[in-house]
């Protein structure tokens, strides 16, 4: 029996790892590679492994970078089942769906501007060498329907017909709706088989709604072995849901390898106590300067936290009555899921909210924006208010046109309330913000590049890490220290690999056999 990194190994996203016992093979996660477009799309086309050899798939939880690459399994011939908890099934509904139709966009937008530039090229003049106001007109009127609305069939025929390398979206929304058929979810702590003498348990990770632990049992030989992959491990004492967990059944404690996260392996958050008093610090300031707030986050989990947090200061009448705006036709609709699951709430939200009769994530002021009409409208508010946008590390999605009408402006503020991944414009926001603060906010301003032009950035950046759904050094540890595992060895991965390699040395001082692996590394256990 032996196991195999594939992905999210000295580096953050794309998270893959495979259980091989005879003829069974258990994939960890299928997530997508994000960052560089290049770089990204190489890794994300193609799977390391064939897609048939795989008895079975155990998802950890929902987001992308664990998730994004199964339509391309399930396309390519994987037969199994992909097993997860209830909730995180419900929330791939909406997330892979949601990917496929920017696998898509992206792949139609890149088409197009291929075929215009050949277009253009035909199109202009010898005697003035630049493209006539007709020719131009004529170029528009063939590639698109609408304003905003590409004309993807007549694109896709000219991509054949002027014999250009066109670009194919990693997998369509087809294929996504198809994935969600194998998709099987399961409650925590319920045993299910998953392969020949093989069972999966699901321990509540604490990282978002339907996160989970997934701890495999097989038998080899007579001898029983454990592994343990811990996804992400979430934050103690955070809303909404349960803890990490601690207390794991009496026949699963003993652990032969740990598959353990890193994100923050060589960090320490702000105490989680202070995200309500820092929010409210950071609102009531920006609206003091008659400014709005801009938030980049996640539409699943970080939106539903922010949409919490500010609902207990709306009652405590901590903050004015601002409105608030949650721009993600996605974001609503898990939302929605969030809502349908109230058996994974911690008692808090119990206490605070349900026993109450109030739904955690909808008060007075908050507003659901839908329409891309709503959205430009709302991009063009002058008035004070809170925007609360994806994407999160601010790559796509309507966040950046809120940031285009605000960044320059100082009298707003950037609300950084997650992880920033190497090279995307949320860790340049934040990068760059820090380098101009340092200097005292003195000379020319940083000028960051996006939808094609450079804004200065002078609205101020706050970095509020407690809000954060990964646990910190402390909190990784505490999950070890704490709970009633014994555990032989660990493997550190999902982590930036300087993150990684130091939590391995931490461990190494704590007492554990601790190892980083390079992709593709394969260790046995027996």
């Amino acid at each position: 029996m032996y196991v195999t990194f594939f992905g999210a190994v000295r580096e953050v996203t794309g998270s893959m790892h495979m259980i091989v016992k005879g003829s069974d093979r258990i994939l960890l996660d299928c997530g997508m590679f994000q960052g560089r477009r290049k770089e990204s799309e190489q890794k994300n086309r193609v799977l390391p492994f064939d897609p048939r050899i795989v008895t079975n798939a155990l998802l950890s939880h929902a987001h992308i970078d664990h998730s994004g690459r199964i339509p391309v399994l399930t396309r390519d011939g994987f037969t199994g089942r992909v097993l997860c908890t209830r909730a995180t099934a419900d929330a791939c509904e909406y997330l892979l769906l949601d990917s496929a139709h920017i696998q898509e966009s992206d792949a139609a937008y890149l088409n197009y501007k291929a075929v215009r530039s050949v277009l253009q090229k035909i199109k202009t003049s010898p005697r003035t060498r630049k493209v006539t106001q007709r020719g131009a007109r004529e170029i528009k009127a063939l590639l698109k329907k609408k304003r905003n609305e590409l004309n993807v069939e007549t694109i896709d025929h000219l991509v054949e017909e002027l014999h250009i390398d066109g670009v194919e979206p990693l997998y369509t929304v087809l294929e996504a709706q198809q994935s969600l058929s194998y998709f099987d979810g399961h409650p925590y702590r319920s045993p299910v088989t998953i392969g020949r003498d093989m069972t999966c348990t699901f321990y509540e990770a604490g990282h978002i709604l339907g996160s989970a632990i997934s701890l495999v049992k097989a038998v080899e030989n007579g001898q029983t072995y454990n592994v343990l992959y811990s996804g992400d491990l979430g934050r103690f004492n955070k809303p909404i849901v349960r803890d990490p967990c601690l207390d794991f059944g009496e026949a699963d404690r003993d652990v032969d390898l740990m598959i353990l996260e890193s994100t923050y392996g060589n960090r320490q958050h702000g105490p989680v106590q202070d995200i309500r008093s820092l929010l409210k610090q950071a609102l009531n300031e920006t609206l003091e300067r008659g400014g709005s707030m801009v938030i980049p986050a996640f539409a699943f989990g970080r939106t539903q936290e922010l949409l919490y947090v500010l609902h207990e200061l709306h009652d405590r009448k901590e903050i004015p009555n601002v409105p608030v705006y949650v721009d993600s036709p996605l974001a609503s609709k898990l939302t929605r899921v969030f809502g349908e699951h109230p058996e994974v709430y911690d008692s808090d939200t119990h206490e605070t909210f349900l026993e109450r009769g109030e739904n955690p994530f909808h008060f007075k002021g908050v507003r659901f924006i839908g329409s891309v009409e709503e959205s430009m409208a709302l991009n063009r508010e002058t008035k004070p208010h809170v925007v609360i946008a994806a994407s999160g590390m601010c790559e796509a999605g309507r966040v950046l046109h809120h940031l285009r009408y605000k960044i320059h402006n100082p009298r707003n503020t950037i609300l950084i309330v997650g992880y920033m991944a190497e090279n995307t414009l949320g860790r340049r926001i934040v990068e760059q913000s820090r380098i101009f603060e340092a200097a005292g906010r003195t000379g020319h301003p940083p000028l960051l590049k996006f939808l094609g032009k450079e804004y200065p950035l002078l609205a101020r950046v706050v970095e509020l890490d407690g809000f954060s759904a990964h646990g910190d050094k402390d909190e990784l540890l505490r999950v070890l220290k704490e709970s009633n595992l014994n555990i032989k060895k660990i493997a550190v991965v999902h982590g930036e690999e300087n993150q990684s390699l130091s939590f391995a040395e931490t461990l190494g001082r704590e007492g554990y056999s601790a190892f980083v692996p390079h992709g593709g590394e394969t260790v046995s256990l027996g």
